[in-house]
């Protein structure tokens, strides 16, 4: 299938790694000319200069804290100058998850969940109400919010709170978007093999005594298609979403963890 994606334009928030390089790396594969985003100018520089060689496609970095509305406005601009323009807008900056060890309301420090609205809720509304005008002017676009499976369950409040407030947003950014040309969806990840996932790996076997491919699947076994998912299965997703061809998705939400056995979304 031709996702009639060459040429188009997308900036890719929190591209430097993880899912976000995955995905850049995805979008660059099928044509399209990427700036991805990053707080560390090092590691952002030398992602996209990887996927460049990778790929033979054309791949930027910019730095910008999508906590502070100054830079997102420049992060945007820069976007809009270097690629003559924005079609697409992958949402993906953010802490990879909440912190687990949350030991319930008592130890949820108020700044603690503010700091983390204010990285990805906010973060992504930042990057949306810069982006909007120019996909707008496009008569096409694609915003694609990356959340998480946290949305769907509960575990800690901060990580279930962040993912739902993002599925919201993007509804409502979908309504009023929409009629305008511009598809809004958000990507609910679950468990995704990253950078990190090896040591994660390593921890859980040395302190269990067994062996890496048991300590794997017990940390993430538990999806239907019983395994971890990799990134570049994620960013395959999310570059169909991305595509002309996703027209038919607009403000809903998408899993993408392998299957989450016995519950019913509907």
């Amino acid at each position: 299938m031709d996702l009639q994606l060459t040429g188009k334009r997308a900036l890719v928030t929190g591209g430097s790694r993880g899912i976000g390089k995955a995905i850049a790396r995805a979008l660059a594969q099928e044509g399209v000319h990427v700036l991805l985003s990053s707080r560390d100018a090092a590691t952002g520089t030398a992602a996209a200069e990887q996927l460049s060689k990778e790929t033979g496609g054309e791949v930027h970095a910019f730095v910008a804290d999508t906590r502070d509305d100054g830079q997102v406005n420049a992060l945007v601009e820069h976007a809009v100058n270097l690629l003559g323009g924005l079609d697409i807008v992958v949402n993906n900056a953010a802490r990879p998850g909440a912190q687990p060890a949350v030991p319930g309301v008592a130890g949820v420090a108020s700044d603690y969940l503010l700091d983390e609205l204010n990285t990805k809720l906010v973060g992504y509304l930042r990057i949306a109400r810069a982006a909007a005008p120019h996909l707008v002017a496009n008569g096409w676009g694609r915003i694609i919010n990356i959340s998480g499976l946290a949305a769907r369950q509960s575990g800690t409040i901060p990580g279930s709170t962040r993912n739902v407030a993002i599925a919201a947003l993007t509804k409502n950014l979908a309504d009023e978007l929409g009629p305008r040309g511009v598809n809004v969806t958000v990507l609910h990840p679950g468990a995704t093999r990253t950078e990190k996932t090896a040591d994660a790996i390593a921890r859980k076997a040395a302190a269990e005594a067994i062996s890496l491919e048991d300590a794997e699947k017990a940390l993430f076994g538990q999806s239907l298609i019983g395994r971890i998912v990799e990134a570049e299965e994620v960013a395959a997703v999310v570059t169909f979403l991305a595509s002309p061809r996703s027209v038919a998705i607009n403000g809903d939400a998408i899993a993408a963890g392998g299957g989450s056995p016995r519950a019913i979304h509907y």
